[in-house]
């Protein structure tokens, strides 16, 4: 966040163009800290379901199902 404010600019100037201050807005530290952490939820959440079904599954039923 920090050099996205420096560097898109200074590359929109070497290429000649103006870019938009739409294109300039980036996520606040909040913001981006909630979208990290629910990621991360999500992903633990999803990764859980299967992870117990094959610790709880037979060897020989677990590869089978690979």
């Amino acid at each position: 966040m920090a050099l996205h404010t420096w560097v898109v600019p200074v590359m929109g100037h070497t290429a000649g163009t103006a870019i938009p201050a739409t294109d300039m807005a980036v996520y606040s530290l909040p913001v981006l800290t909630g979208l990290v952490l629910g990621g991360l939820v999500i992903t633990t959440a999803g990764a859980l379901l299967p992870a117990g079904w094959a610790a709880k599954a037979r060897t020989a039923a677990a590869l089978r199902s690979e």
